[in-house]
C-alpha cells in the first residue's frame, strides 16, 4: 500500500484536469514557508476533498494565518472539520494519544452555588498519571483547579491550565448520608497517554441470562504491526472469543464516552456484532462532493463507494436473542458510534438507553505532507457522508434513545457495577424487571443540572469518524 501522500498526488492531478471551479492550480510558486505556501496547499485539497466543494469561495491565497484562511473557506453546514499546526499530534490524537493527565470528566452548572462550575470524573485511564493519585474514583466531583474555583465566567480560562501539572480540589457526595464529604486538593502531572479503547470487558449471568457488556471508548486500531496486523483490533476479537466461549446471548455496548475514531476499528466491532452478515453485505455506503465521487467510480468502480462487514470467527450475532443490541449512550457519543448503529440498524434491531447521540452522519481524513519542512500543517476536513445499506443516513440530530435518560446523577457507581445507573437500567431491560426510571434517578440522587462541556468535546479529536484514503489506491 502506498503512503497517502503518493495517493494524494496521484488524485490531485486527476481531479485538477477535471475540476470546473476556476483557477485552481498549485503553480504559483509561493515560497517555501510562507502562509501562502501553506494556504495554496489547503485551498487546492479542499477543491479536491472536501463535501462541501462548491461552497467553497472562488480560489484567493491569502497571507492569513493558516488556520484563519482554513476556517474561512469552509461551509456553514461544516460543524466538524479542523486544522492543527502538526500534523503528527493530529495523528496522535486520532489514535487516543494525548499530553494530560488521563481523567476524564463532565463539567455542570453548580445549583448549589450562584453562577457556580462543578466537575464530574467520569472514568481514569490505564496506565495514566491520574491512575496513581490516590483517593479519587468515577464520580467524585471537583470544583477548583489549581486554587480557583469554577464559575460560569472563568472554567474556560481554568480548563487551559490542565495540559500542564496542575490540582484539583474535591469532594464526594454519599447518597447514604446525602452528605458530601471534602476530599481535598490533589496534585496531577501530564504525560502522554495513550488510550486503550475497551476499558471494560466481563459477562454477567442474572436469571439465567449470560449478558455481556463491554466498555469501549474509542475506535483505534493502534499502531500497525510488521505483519499488518492492528493491536486494538486483536484485542477486540479476543474479547469477542471469550463472549463466544461464554455463550451470551445478550450484548450491552457502552458507547457512552465514546466520540468516534477510526472506520476500520468500526467495520471490525461491527463484523463481530452484525447479525446473519458476510462479507459480501454492505456496512456502508459512502457518497462524496461530484468531482471526487466521479473519480473514484471512473478509475475503482462504484464498489469503491462500498465498505462491507467482514468475516470473523468470533462473530456472536447468532447467539444474541431477537438478535439485539443494547448500546448505552450520551450527549458525547459521536460520530464513529453513530456509524456502527446505523451500519448494524439494517441487520438487527438496536435497542438505546441514554441521552440522545450527537449526530454526526458525515466522515473526515487526514490530509498532510510528511516530508515537507516547510508544511508541518495537518487538516482534517469532512470528506463524505454516510449511508447504510438502505440508504438511510438521518441520524443528523441524533438517535433518541428508546429508554431516555441523561446520567447527571451526584452518586455514580463504578462502571461495571450492576448498580450503575445506564447498566442497570440495561439489565432490567434484559431480565424483564420493571423499570421505573424516576425511582432510580431519585436513587442516584439525579440533580436538575446542566451540561456545560466535557473534556472528550475539549479536545481535537472529538467526534472523529476518519476514513484512510490510501485504502482505495492498489498496490503495484
Amino acid at each position: 500500500m502506498k503512503h497517502l501522500k503518493t495517493f494524494l498526488s496521484l488524485t490531485l492531478i486527476i481531479c485538477i484536469s477535471a475540476c470546473n471551479k476556476e483557477d485552481i492550480s498549485v503553480d504559483d510558486n509561493f515560497d517555501p514557508g510562507t502562509n501562502e505556501y501553506v494556504n495554496d496547499w489547503i485551498y487546492t485539497n479542499l477543491s479536491n476533498y472536501y463535501y462541501w466543494e462548491e461552497d467553497l469561495p472562488a480560489r484567493s491565497i491569502t497571507d492569513a494565518n493558516p488556520e484563519d484562511f482554513f476556517y474561512s473557506q469552509l461551509s456553514t453546514q461544516d460543524r466538524f472539520s479542523w486544522i492543527q499546526p502538526n500534523f503528527i499530534e493530529l495523528l496522535n490524537s486520532l489514535q487516543g494519544v494525548n499530553t494530560e493527565a488521563g481523567y476524564e470528566f463532565i463539567l455542570f452548572n453548580d445549583p448549589q452555588i450562584e453562577n457556580g462550575v462543578i466537575g464530574q470524573i467520569t472514568y481514569i485511564k490505564e496506565g495514566s498519571p491520574a491512575a496513581t493519585v490516590e483517593g479519587i474514583k468515577r464520580g467524585d466531583l471537583f470544583y477548583q483547579i489549581n486554587g480557583s474555583s469554577l464559575n460560569i465566567n472563568n472554567y474556560r480560562s481554568l480548563l487551559g491550565e490542565i495540559s500542564e501539572p496542575h490540582s484539583l480540589t474535591f469532594k464526594r457526595y454519599s447518597s447514604e448520608t446525602e452528605t458530601f464529604t471534602e476530599i481535598g486538593q490533589k496534585n496531577f502531572t501530564t504525560a502522554e497517554v495513550a488510550e486503550k479503547p475497551i476499558y471494560l470487558d466481563t459477562v454477567y449471568e442474572i436469571n439465567n441470562k449470560r449478558i455481556g457488556y463491554l466498555v469501549y471508548n474509542l475506535f483505534s486500531t493502534g499502531e500497525k504491526a510488521d505483519d499488518d496486523s492492528y493491536p486494538y483490533l486483536q484485542n477486540m476479537d479476543a474479547v469477542f472469543s471469550t463472549f463466544k466461549g461464554k455463550g451470551i446471548q445478550h450484548l450491552i455496548l457502552d458507547l457512552r464516552y465514546n466520540s468516534g475514531g477510526a472506520e476500520t476499528a468500526t467495520i471490525n466491532l461491527a463484523s463481530l456484532i452484525g447479525a446473519g452478515i458476510t462479507q459480501n453485505d454492505v456496512f456502508i455506503k459512502r457518497d462524496y462532493n461530484d468531482l471526487y465521487e466521479n473519480f473514484l467510480i471512473e478509475n475503482y468502480g462504484e464498489e469503491s463507494l462500498l465498505r462491507y462487514f467482514t468475516n470473523k470467527a468470533e462473530n456472536i450475532g447468532s447467539s444474541l436473542v431477537d438478535p439485539e443490541l443494547i448500546v448505552l449512550t450520551s450527549g458525547s457519543t459521536a460520530s464513529a458510534s453513530e456509524l456502527l448503529v446505523n451500519g448494524l440498524l439494517p441487520y438487527m434491531n438496536v435497542f438505546m438507553i441514554g441521552d440522545t447521540t450527537v449526530g454526526k452522519n458525515v466522515g473526515s481524513a487526514s490530509i498532510y505532507e510528511d516530508d515537507d519542512p516547510d508544511n508541518t500543517y495537518g487538516m482534517q476536513p469532512i470528506i463524505t457522508k454516510s449511508f447504510n445499506s438502505k440508504n438511510q443516513s438521518d441520524y443528523s440530530q441524533g438517535f433518541y434513545p428508546d429508554i431516555a435518560i441523561r446520567d447527571f446523577g451526584l452518586d455514580k457507581k463504578e462502571l461495571g457495577d450492576k448498580n450503575e445507573l445506564l447498566l442497570n437500567l440495561a439489565i432490567s431491560y434484559i431480565t424483564g424487571d420493571g423499570i421505573n426510571t424516576r425511582t432510580l434517578l431519585n436513587q442516584h440522587n439525579y440533580a436538575n443540572r446542566r451540561k456545560l462541556s466535557s473534556s472528550q468535546e475539549l479536545k481535537r479529536s472529538y467526534g472523529i469518524y476518519n476514513i484512510e484514503l490510501e485504502e482505495l489506491l492498489k498496490d503495484d
